[in-house]
Protein backbone atom coordinates (compact mmCIF):
# COMPACT_ATOMS: atom_id res chain seq x y z
CA UNK A 1 0.00 0.00 0.00
CA UNK A 2 1.34 3.42 -0.98
CA UNK A 3 2.14 6.02 1.65
CA UNK A 4 -0.84 8.15 2.64
CA UNK A 5 -0.20 11.76 1.66
CA UNK A 6 -1.03 14.58 4.06
CA UNK A 7 -2.48 17.54 2.18
CA UNK A 8 -2.20 21.22 3.04
CA UNK A 9 -4.16 24.38 2.42
CA UNK A 10 -3.02 27.20 0.13
CA UNK A 11 -3.00 30.83 1.27
CA UNK A 12 -1.05 33.86 0.03
CA UNK A 13 0.96 31.78 -2.40
CA UNK A 14 2.09 29.21 0.20
CA UNK A 15 1.09 25.64 1.05
CA UNK A 16 0.58 25.55 4.81
CA UNK A 17 0.12 22.79 7.37
CA UNK A 18 -3.18 23.22 9.16
CA UNK A 19 -3.32 23.53 12.93
CA UNK A 20 -6.44 21.37 12.98
CA UNK A 21 -6.49 17.99 14.69
CA UNK A 22 -9.17 16.75 12.28
CA UNK A 23 -8.26 15.33 8.88
CA UNK A 24 -10.63 13.87 6.28
CA UNK A 25 -9.80 10.75 4.25
CA UNK A 26 -9.39 10.90 0.49
CA UNK A 27 -9.98 7.50 -1.16
CA UNK A 28 -9.07 5.79 -4.37
CA UNK A 29 -12.62 4.60 -5.22
CA UNK A 30 -11.26 1.91 -7.53
CA UNK A 31 -9.50 0.11 -4.66
CA UNK A 32 -11.26 1.48 -1.58
CA UNK A 33 -7.89 2.51 -0.12
CA UNK A 34 -7.14 5.79 1.61
CA UNK A 35 -4.58 7.68 -0.49
CA UNK A 36 -4.49 11.06 1.28
CA UNK A 37 -5.82 13.04 4.20
CA UNK A 38 -6.95 16.62 3.83
CA UNK A 39 -7.35 19.08 6.70
CA UNK A 40 -10.61 20.31 8.13
CA UNK A 41 -9.27 23.85 8.26
CA UNK A 42 -10.07 25.92 11.31
CA UNK A 43 -12.19 29.06 11.30
CA UNK A 44 -9.03 31.11 11.67
CA UNK A 45 -7.50 29.46 8.59
CA UNK A 46 -10.60 30.13 6.48
CA UNK A 47 -10.48 33.76 7.62
CA UNK A 48 -6.77 33.81 6.79
CA UNK A 49 -7.62 32.77 3.23
CA UNK A 50 -10.22 35.52 2.95
CA UNK A 51 -7.75 38.09 4.31
CA UNK A 52 -5.15 36.92 1.77
CA UNK A 53 -7.60 37.35 -1.10
CA UNK A 54 -8.61 40.79 0.19
CA UNK A 55 -5.00 41.92 0.47
CA UNK A 56 -4.24 40.75 -3.08
CA UNK A 57 -7.27 42.45 -4.64
CA UNK A 58 -6.03 46.05 -4.99
CA UNK A 59 -2.88 45.17 -6.94
CA UNK A 60 -4.54 42.45 -9.02
CA UNK A 61 -7.60 44.54 -9.91
CA UNK A 62 -5.31 47.38 -11.00
CA UNK A 63 -3.23 45.06 -13.15
CA UNK A 64 -4.17 45.72 -16.80
CA UNK A 65 -6.52 43.07 -18.12
CA UNK A 66 -4.13 42.33 -20.99
CA UNK A 67 -1.50 41.41 -18.42
CA UNK A 68 -3.91 39.38 -16.27
CA UNK A 69 -4.82 37.12 -19.16
CA UNK A 70 -1.16 36.43 -19.89
CA UNK A 71 -1.17 34.27 -16.76
CA UNK A 72 -4.10 32.31 -18.18
CA UNK A 73 -2.39 31.95 -21.57
CA UNK A 74 0.53 30.28 -19.81
CA UNK A 75 -1.84 28.22 -17.63
CA UNK A 76 -3.56 26.91 -20.75
CA UNK A 77 -0.19 25.78 -22.14
CA UNK A 78 0.54 23.97 -18.88
CA UNK A 79 -2.87 22.27 -18.96
CA UNK A 80 -2.11 20.81 -22.35
CA UNK A 81 1.40 19.82 -21.30
CA UNK A 82 0.17 18.03 -18.15
CA UNK A 83 -3.10 16.67 -19.58
CA UNK A 84 -2.36 12.97 -19.05
CA UNK A 85 -1.02 13.52 -15.52
CA UNK A 86 -4.08 15.56 -14.54
CA UNK A 87 -6.54 13.10 -16.09
CA UNK A 88 -4.92 10.20 -14.23
CA UNK A 89 -5.02 12.10 -10.93
CA UNK A 90 -8.69 12.91 -11.48
CA UNK A 91 -9.45 9.27 -12.29
CA UNK A 92 -7.59 8.04 -9.20
CA UNK A 93 -9.26 10.33 -6.66
CA UNK A 94 -12.76 10.46 -8.17
CA UNK A 95 -13.39 7.24 -10.07
CA UNK A 96 -14.12 8.62 -13.52
CA UNK A 97 -12.68 6.41 -16.25
CA UNK A 98 -9.72 7.93 -18.08
CA UNK A 99 -11.66 9.26 -21.08
CA UNK A 100 -14.12 10.99 -18.73
CA UNK A 101 -11.32 12.32 -16.53
CA UNK A 102 -9.60 13.78 -19.57
CA UNK A 103 -12.89 15.45 -20.43
CA UNK A 104 -12.96 16.92 -16.92
CA UNK A 105 -9.58 18.58 -17.59
CA UNK A 106 -10.58 19.66 -21.09
CA UNK A 107 -13.54 21.37 -19.40
CA UNK A 108 -10.97 23.36 -17.41
CA UNK A 109 -9.22 24.42 -20.59
CA UNK A 110 -12.46 25.54 -22.25
CA UNK A 111 -13.39 28.21 -19.65
CA UNK A 112 -9.76 29.31 -19.55
CA UNK A 113 -10.05 30.00 -23.27
CA UNK A 114 -13.27 31.91 -22.59
CA UNK A 115 -11.47 33.94 -19.91
CA UNK A 116 -8.80 34.88 -22.43
CA UNK A 117 -11.53 36.97 -24.08
CA UNK A 118 -11.73 39.19 -20.99
CA UNK A 119 -10.26 42.22 -22.79
CA UNK A 120 -13.28 42.30 -25.12
CA UNK A 121 -15.90 40.83 -22.76
CA UNK A 122 -15.14 43.39 -20.05
CA UNK A 123 -15.04 46.25 -22.52
CA UNK A 124 -17.52 48.99 -21.66
CA UNK A 125 -19.70 51.29 -23.78
CA UNK A 126 -19.75 54.99 -24.40
CA UNK A 127 -21.88 57.68 -25.94
CA UNK A 128 -20.93 61.23 -26.84
CA UNK A 129 -23.48 64.00 -26.29
CA UNK A 130 -25.92 62.04 -24.17
CA UNK A 131 -27.11 65.56 -23.53
CA UNK A 132 -25.58 68.52 -25.29
CA UNK A 133 -21.98 68.68 -24.12
CA UNK A 134 -22.27 65.62 -21.83
CA UNK A 135 -20.50 62.30 -22.55
CA UNK A 136 -21.17 59.01 -20.73
CA UNK A 137 -18.92 55.94 -20.48
CA UNK A 138 -19.91 52.61 -18.94
CA UNK A 139 -17.15 50.57 -17.31
CA UNK A 140 -17.16 46.96 -16.13
CA UNK A 141 -15.03 46.86 -13.00
CA UNK A 142 -13.74 44.10 -10.70
CA UNK A 143 -15.94 43.44 -7.68
CA UNK A 144 -13.63 42.10 -4.96
CA UNK A 145 -13.24 38.75 -3.20
CA UNK A 146 -15.37 35.80 -4.33
CA UNK A 147 -15.83 32.40 -2.72
CA UNK A 148 -16.40 29.11 -4.52
CA UNK A 149 -18.00 26.14 -2.75
CA UNK A 150 -17.06 23.03 -4.73
CA UNK A 151 -18.78 19.59 -5.02
CA UNK A 152 -16.97 16.27 -5.37
CA UNK A 153 -18.08 15.25 -8.85
CA UNK A 154 -15.87 17.37 -11.15
CA UNK A 155 -12.58 17.91 -9.28
CA UNK A 156 -11.04 19.96 -12.09
CA UNK A 157 -13.82 21.50 -14.15
CA UNK A 158 -15.87 23.14 -11.41
CA UNK A 159 -13.24 24.83 -9.21
CA UNK A 160 -10.68 25.61 -11.91
CA UNK A 161 -13.04 25.95 -14.88
CA UNK A 162 -16.41 27.28 -13.81
CA UNK A 163 -15.28 29.29 -10.79
CA UNK A 164 -11.75 30.59 -11.20
CA UNK A 165 -10.69 31.66 -14.74
CA UNK A 166 -13.37 34.29 -15.51
CA UNK A 167 -13.31 35.47 -11.90
CA UNK A 168 -9.61 36.29 -11.88
CA UNK A 169 -9.50 37.44 -15.50
CA UNK A 170 -12.07 40.07 -14.54
CA UNK A 171 -9.71 41.29 -11.80
CA UNK A 172 -11.17 39.61 -8.73
CA UNK A 173 -9.59 37.27 -6.20
CA UNK A 174 -11.09 34.03 -4.91
CA UNK A 175 -11.20 31.59 -2.01
CA UNK A 176 -12.11 28.03 -3.03
CA UNK A 177 -13.56 25.61 -0.50
CA UNK A 178 -12.67 22.32 -2.20
CA UNK A 179 -14.59 19.07 -1.82
CA UNK A 180 -12.86 17.06 0.90
CA UNK A 181 -13.42 13.79 -1.02
CA UNK A 182 -11.68 14.99 -4.20
CA UNK A 183 -9.33 17.93 -3.54
CA UNK A 184 -6.10 16.79 -5.19
CA UNK A 185 -6.83 17.62 -8.83
CA UNK A 186 -7.64 21.24 -7.98
CA UNK A 187 -4.57 21.44 -5.77
CA UNK A 188 -2.36 20.30 -8.63
CA UNK A 189 -4.06 22.78 -10.98
CA UNK A 190 -3.36 25.51 -8.45
CA UNK A 191 0.33 24.61 -8.56
CA UNK A 192 0.21 25.06 -12.34
CA UNK A 193 -1.47 28.45 -11.93
CA UNK A 194 1.41 29.52 -9.70
CA UNK A 195 3.89 28.20 -12.25
CA UNK A 196 2.05 30.29 -14.85
CA UNK A 197 2.83 33.42 -12.85
CA UNK A 198 -0.25 33.98 -10.70
CA UNK A 199 0.55 36.51 -7.93
CA UNK A 200 0.22 35.59 -4.27
CA UNK A 201 -3.25 35.70 -2.77
CA UNK A 202 -5.24 35.83 -6.00
CA UNK A 203 -6.37 32.19 -5.58
CA UNK A 204 -6.59 30.52 -2.17
CA UNK A 205 -7.66 26.94 -1.36
CA UNK A 206 -9.08 25.40 1.81
CA UNK A 207 -10.82 22.18 2.76
CA UNK A 208 -13.16 22.29 5.73
CA UNK A 209 -16.55 21.27 7.08
CA UNK A 210 -19.85 23.04 6.44
CA UNK A 211 -19.44 24.85 9.74
CA UNK A 212 -16.30 26.65 8.58
CA UNK A 213 -17.65 27.02 5.03
CA UNK A 214 -20.62 28.96 6.38
CA UNK A 215 -18.19 31.74 7.33
CA UNK A 216 -18.03 32.91 3.72
CA UNK A 217 -21.81 33.33 3.50
CA UNK A 218 -21.78 36.18 6.00
CA UNK A 219 -18.23 37.47 5.93
CA UNK A 220 -18.17 41.20 5.09
CA UNK A 221 -15.11 40.86 2.86
CA UNK A 222 -16.74 38.28 0.54
CA UNK A 223 -18.61 40.06 -2.27
CA UNK A 224 -19.98 37.09 -4.19
CA UNK A 225 -20.39 33.30 -4.03
CA UNK A 226 -20.58 30.50 -6.57
CA UNK A 227 -21.98 27.25 -5.17
CA UNK A 228 -22.44 23.86 -6.81
CA UNK A 229 -24.15 21.07 -4.87
CA UNK A 230 -27.47 19.86 -3.52
CA UNK A 231 -30.65 21.89 -3.76
CA UNK A 232 -31.19 21.88 0.01
CA UNK A 233 -27.75 23.33 0.71
CA UNK A 234 -28.00 25.62 -2.32
CA UNK A 235 -31.19 27.18 -0.99
CA UNK A 236 -29.43 27.79 2.34
CA UNK A 237 -26.40 29.32 0.62
CA UNK A 238 -28.55 31.53 -1.60
CA UNK A 239 -30.84 32.76 1.17
CA UNK A 240 -28.04 33.41 3.66
CA UNK A 241 -25.56 35.03 1.29
CA UNK A 242 -28.17 37.16 -0.46
CA UNK A 243 -29.51 38.33 2.90
CA UNK A 244 -25.96 39.49 3.63
CA UNK A 245 -25.78 41.56 0.48
CA UNK A 246 -23.76 39.23 -1.72
CA UNK A 247 -24.27 38.34 -5.34
CA UNK A 248 -24.90 34.59 -5.55
CA UNK A 249 -25.20 31.82 -8.14
CA UNK A 250 -26.17 28.36 -6.90
CA UNK A 251 -26.11 25.43 -9.32
CA UNK A 252 -28.03 22.57 -7.77
CA UNK A 253 -29.64 19.17 -8.33
CA UNK A 254 -31.33 17.85 -11.44
CA UNK A 255 -33.50 15.00 -12.66
CA UNK A 256 -33.09 15.31 -16.41
CA UNK A 257 -35.57 13.50 -18.66
CA UNK A 258 -35.37 12.43 -22.31
CA UNK A 259 -38.50 11.90 -24.40
CA UNK A 260 -38.06 9.17 -27.02
CA UNK A 261 -40.70 9.24 -29.76
CA UNK A 262 -41.65 6.38 -32.03
CA UNK A 263 -39.97 8.00 -35.05
CA UNK A 264 -36.57 8.23 -33.30
CA UNK A 265 -33.50 6.44 -34.67
CA UNK A 266 -33.77 3.85 -31.89
CA UNK A 267 -30.36 2.19 -32.02
CA UNK A 268 -28.46 5.48 -32.19
CA UNK A 269 -30.73 6.99 -29.55
CA UNK A 270 -30.15 4.03 -27.25
CA UNK A 271 -26.37 4.44 -27.64
CA UNK A 272 -26.69 8.10 -26.71
CA UNK A 273 -28.83 7.24 -23.70
CA UNK A 274 -26.22 4.75 -22.45
CA UNK A 275 -23.51 7.41 -22.55
CA UNK A 276 -25.75 9.99 -20.91
CA UNK A 277 -27.16 7.76 -18.17
CA UNK A 278 -24.05 5.81 -17.14
CA UNK A 279 -21.17 8.13 -18.09
CA UNK A 280 -19.25 9.40 -15.04
CA UNK A 281 -21.17 6.70 -13.13
CA UNK A 282 -24.18 9.02 -13.24
CA UNK A 283 -22.45 11.48 -10.89
CA UNK A 284 -23.16 14.65 -12.83
CA UNK A 285 -26.02 17.12 -12.79
CA UNK A 286 -26.43 16.78 -16.54
CA UNK A 287 -26.70 12.99 -16.45
CA UNK A 288 -29.79 11.43 -18.03
CA UNK A 289 -31.42 9.37 -15.25
CA UNK A 290 -34.93 9.19 -16.78
CA UNK A 291 -36.13 8.12 -20.23
CA UNK A 292 -39.74 8.87 -21.15
CA UNK A 293 -40.54 6.34 -23.86
CA UNK A 294 -43.51 6.44 -26.20
CA UNK A 295 -45.41 3.25 -25.45
CA UNK A 296 -45.40 2.01 -29.06
CA UNK A 297 -41.59 1.58 -29.05
CA UNK A 298 -40.90 1.30 -25.32
CA UNK A 299 -40.28 -2.46 -25.20
CA UNK A 300 -37.87 -2.38 -28.14
CA UNK A 301 -36.04 0.66 -26.71
CA UNK A 302 -35.67 -0.91 -23.26
CA UNK A 303 -34.30 -4.11 -24.82
CA UNK A 304 -31.68 -2.12 -26.74
CA UNK A 305 -30.67 -0.09 -23.69
CA UNK A 306 -30.35 -3.27 -21.63
CA UNK A 307 -28.23 -4.90 -24.33
CA UNK A 308 -25.85 -1.94 -24.67
CA UNK A 309 -25.63 -1.34 -20.92
CA UNK A 310 -24.74 -4.98 -20.34
CA UNK A 311 -21.75 -4.52 -22.65
CA UNK A 312 -20.18 -1.82 -20.47
CA UNK A 313 -17.00 -3.04 -18.81
CA UNK A 314 -16.99 -2.09 -15.13
CA UNK A 315 -13.48 -1.65 -13.81
CA UNK A 316 -10.79 0.55 -12.25
CA UNK A 317 -10.99 4.13 -13.42
CA UNK A 318 -7.40 4.32 -14.63
CA UNK A 319 -7.42 1.15 -16.78
CA UNK A 320 -8.01 2.18 -20.41
CA UNK A 321 -10.46 -0.65 -21.13
CA UNK A 322 -12.82 0.33 -18.29
CA UNK A 323 -16.04 1.99 -19.46
CA UNK A 324 -17.77 2.42 -16.08
CA UNK A 325 -15.77 3.26 -12.99
CA UNK A 326 -16.73 3.23 -9.31
CA UNK A 327 -18.77 5.85 -7.48
CA UNK A 328 -16.84 8.24 -5.28
CA UNK A 329 -17.17 6.67 -1.81
CA UNK A 330 -18.52 3.76 0.19
CA UNK A 331 -21.12 6.07 1.73
CA UNK A 332 -22.30 7.25 -1.66
CA UNK A 333 -22.45 3.66 -2.89
CA UNK A 334 -24.76 2.79 -0.01
CA UNK A 335 -26.90 5.82 -0.81
CA UNK A 336 -27.31 4.76 -4.46
CA UNK A 337 -28.06 1.16 -3.47
CA UNK A 338 -30.69 2.52 -1.09
CA UNK A 339 -32.38 4.34 -3.95
CA UNK A 340 -32.47 1.16 -6.04
CA UNK A 341 -34.14 -0.69 -3.15
CA UNK A 342 -36.57 2.22 -2.76
CA UNK A 343 -37.50 2.00 -6.43
CA UNK A 344 -38.26 -1.70 -6.16
CA UNK A 345 -40.33 -1.11 -3.03
CA UNK A 346 -42.30 1.54 -4.88
CA UNK A 347 -43.15 -0.93 -7.66
CA UNK A 348 -40.54 -0.36 -10.36
CA UNK A 349 -39.54 -3.38 -12.45
CA UNK A 350 -35.86 -4.40 -12.44
CA UNK A 351 -34.55 -4.78 -16.00
CA UNK A 352 -30.82 -4.79 -15.28
CA UNK A 353 -29.40 -5.19 -11.78
CA UNK A 354 -25.98 -3.73 -11.06
CA UNK A 355 -26.03 -4.07 -7.28
CA UNK A 356 -23.82 -7.14 -7.02
CA UNK A 357 -21.21 -6.32 -9.63
CA UNK A 358 -17.75 -7.70 -8.82
CA UNK A 359 -14.42 -6.49 -10.22
CA UNK A 360 -11.72 -9.12 -9.86
CA UNK A 361 -8.74 -7.85 -7.90
CA UNK A 362 -10.65 -4.74 -6.82
CA UNK A 363 -13.21 -6.26 -4.47
CA UNK A 364 -13.00 -3.32 -2.06
CA UNK A 365 -13.75 -0.70 -4.70
CA UNK A 366 -17.00 1.24 -4.70
CA UNK A 367 -18.56 -0.31 -7.80
CA UNK A 368 -22.17 -0.34 -8.96
CA UNK A 369 -23.03 -1.78 -12.35
CA UNK A 370 -25.49 -0.16 -14.75
CA UNK A 371 -29.01 -0.53 -13.36
CA UNK A 372 -32.29 -0.09 -15.24
CA UNK A 373 -35.72 0.26 -13.64
CA UNK A 374 -38.78 0.10 -15.92
CA UNK A 375 -42.43 1.12 -15.44
CA UNK A 376 -41.49 3.97 -13.14
CA UNK A 377 -44.46 6.25 -12.49
CA UNK A 378 -44.72 9.85 -11.33
CA UNK A 379 -45.63 8.90 -7.79
CA UNK A 380 -42.34 7.01 -7.34
CA UNK A 381 -39.62 9.12 -5.71
CA UNK A 382 -36.94 7.09 -7.51
CA UNK A 383 -38.10 8.82 -10.68
CA UNK A 384 -38.33 12.34 -9.29
CA UNK A 385 -35.36 12.77 -6.91
CA UNK A 386 -31.69 12.95 -7.85
CA UNK A 387 -29.86 9.63 -7.30
CA UNK A 388 -26.42 10.59 -8.66
CA UNK A 389 -25.47 7.08 -9.66
CA UNK A 390 -25.60 4.66 -12.62
CA UNK A 391 -29.36 4.13 -12.38
CA UNK A 392 -31.75 4.69 -15.29
CA UNK A 393 -35.52 4.94 -14.82
CA UNK A 394 -37.96 4.28 -17.68
CA UNK A 395 -41.31 6.06 -17.74
CA UNK A 396 -43.91 5.30 -20.42
CA UNK A 397 -46.35 7.66 -22.16
CA UNK A 398 -48.79 7.39 -25.02
CA UNK A 399 -47.68 10.42 -27.06
CA UNK A 400 -45.66 13.65 -27.30
CA UNK A 401 -48.10 15.81 -25.35
CA UNK A 402 -48.32 13.42 -22.41
CA UNK A 403 -44.54 13.09 -22.35
CA UNK A 404 -43.88 16.83 -22.44
CA UNK A 405 -46.42 17.51 -19.71
CA UNK A 406 -44.89 14.82 -17.51
CA UNK A 407 -41.42 16.24 -18.00
CA UNK A 408 -42.51 19.80 -17.24
CA UNK A 409 -43.95 18.71 -13.91
CA UNK A 410 -40.38 17.91 -12.89
CA UNK A 411 -39.35 20.35 -10.12
CA UNK A 412 -35.83 20.50 -11.60
CA UNK A 413 -34.92 22.05 -14.94
CA UNK A 414 -31.27 21.60 -15.85
CA UNK A 415 -31.43 19.44 -18.96
CA UNK A 416 -34.23 18.25 -21.20
CA UNK A 417 -33.90 16.05 -24.28
CA UNK A 418 -35.98 14.73 -27.14
CA UNK A 419 -35.03 11.93 -29.51
CA UNK A 420 -37.01 12.28 -32.73
CA UNK A 421 -36.67 12.69 -36.49
CA UNK A 422 -39.63 15.07 -36.59
CA UNK A 423 -38.77 18.72 -37.09
CA UNK A 424 -42.23 19.71 -35.87
CA UNK A 425 -41.96 17.85 -32.56
CA UNK A 426 -38.36 18.99 -32.09
CA UNK A 427 -39.39 22.62 -32.54
CA UNK A 428 -42.40 22.30 -30.24
CA UNK A 429 -40.26 20.60 -27.61
CA UNK A 430 -37.45 23.16 -27.59
CA UNK A 431 -40.03 25.96 -27.37
CA UNK A 432 -42.19 24.49 -24.62
CA UNK A 433 -39.84 22.46 -22.40
CA UNK A 434 -38.84 23.92 -19.02
CA UNK A 435 -35.30 22.57 -19.31
CA UNK A 436 -32.67 25.29 -19.41
CA UNK A 437 -30.28 23.21 -21.53
CA UNK A 438 -32.21 21.36 -24.20
CA UNK A 439 -31.06 18.69 -26.60
CA UNK A 440 -32.49 17.36 -29.84
CA UNK A 441 -30.94 13.92 -30.30
CA UNK A 442 -28.19 15.05 -27.90
CA UNK A 443 -28.25 13.18 -24.59
CA UNK A 444 -26.00 15.57 -22.64
CA UNK A 445 -26.99 19.01 -23.97
CA UNK A 446 -24.30 20.96 -22.13
CA UNK A 447 -23.25 23.82 -24.40
CA UNK A 448 -19.60 24.72 -24.81
CA UNK A 449 -18.29 27.29 -22.35
CA UNK A 450 -18.89 30.35 -24.53
CA UNK A 451 -22.55 29.80 -23.63
CA UNK A 452 -23.83 29.93 -20.04
CA UNK A 453 -24.79 26.83 -18.04
CA UNK A 454 -28.49 27.63 -17.89
CA UNK A 455 -30.35 25.57 -15.30
CA UNK A 456 -33.76 26.71 -14.03
CA UNK A 457 -36.40 26.00 -11.37
CA UNK A 458 -34.92 24.10 -8.39
CA UNK A 459 -31.74 23.45 -10.35
CA UNK A 460 -30.55 27.06 -10.07
CA UNK A 461 -30.86 29.97 -7.68
CA UNK A 462 -29.58 33.35 -8.83
CA UNK A 463 -29.80 35.71 -11.77
CA UNK A 464 -26.58 35.25 -13.75
CA UNK A 465 -25.37 31.78 -14.70
CA UNK A 466 -21.79 30.56 -14.80
CA UNK A 467 -19.79 30.65 -18.05
CA UNK A 468 -20.54 32.56 -21.23
CA UNK A 469 -21.17 36.30 -21.12
CA UNK A 470 -23.12 35.76 -17.89
CA UNK A 471 -19.85 34.95 -16.13
CA UNK A 472 -18.36 38.34 -16.87
CA UNK A 473 -21.54 40.11 -15.79
CA UNK A 474 -21.47 38.13 -12.54
CA UNK A 475 -17.80 38.84 -11.86
CA UNK A 476 -17.93 42.57 -12.67
CA UNK A 477 -19.99 45.55 -11.57
CA UNK A 478 -20.94 48.44 -13.79
CA UNK A 479 -19.99 52.08 -13.32
CA UNK A 480 -21.41 54.84 -15.52
CA UNK A 481 -19.24 57.97 -15.70
CA UNK A 482 -20.77 61.19 -17.10
CA UNK A 483 -18.44 64.05 -18.00
CA UNK A 484 -19.06 67.71 -18.82
CA UNK A 485 -16.27 70.15 -19.74
CA UNK A 486 -16.99 73.87 -19.54
CA UNK A 487 -16.07 76.37 -22.20
CA UNK A 488 -15.23 79.91 -21.18
CA UNK A 489 -18.83 81.10 -21.50
CA UNK A 490 -20.31 78.30 -19.42
CA UNK A 491 -17.81 78.84 -16.64
CA UNK A 492 -19.74 82.03 -15.96
CA UNK A 493 -23.19 80.38 -15.91
CA UNK A 494 -25.28 81.05 -12.82
CA UNK A 495 -28.26 78.80 -13.62
CA UNK A 496 -27.79 75.00 -13.63
CA UNK A 497 -30.73 72.86 -14.68
CA UNK A 498 -32.09 70.66 -11.88
CA UNK A 499 -31.33 67.53 -13.96
CA UNK A 500 -27.85 68.77 -14.92
CA UNK A 501 -27.81 67.01 -18.28
CA UNK A 502 -29.32 63.72 -17.18
CA UNK A 503 -32.47 64.24 -19.27
CA UNK A 504 -31.08 63.59 -22.71
CA UNK A 505 -34.01 64.12 -25.03
CA UNK A 506 -35.64 67.14 -23.47
CA UNK A 507 -39.32 67.85 -24.08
Amino acid sequence: MAEIKQLNYFVNGEWKTSKTDKYMDVYNPSTGEVIARTPCCTQEEVEEAIASAKAAFPAWSNTPVMKRVQVLYKFRELLVEHMDELATLCAVEHGKVLSEAKGDILKVKEPVELALSAPSLTMGDSMRDTSAGYDTTLYYEPVGVFAGIVPFNFPGMIPMGWMTPCCIAAGNTIVLKLASMTPMTAMRLCELLVEAGLPKGVVNLVTCSRVEADIVLKHPDIRGITFVGTTKVGQHVYATAAANGKRVQCLCEAKNHALVLEDAALERSARGIINSAFGCAGERCMALPVVVAQESIADKLVALIKQYASELKVGPAYEPESKLGPVVSAKHKERVLGWIEKGLEEGAEMVLDGRDVKVEGYENGFYIGPTILDHVTEDMTVGTQEIFGPVLCIKRVKDFEEGLALMNRNPFANGSVIFTQSGYYAREFTKRTHGGMTGVNVGIPVPVGVFPFTGHKKSFFGDLHCLGKDAFRFFTETKAVTVRWFDEEEKKATNVDTWDGSVGGGV
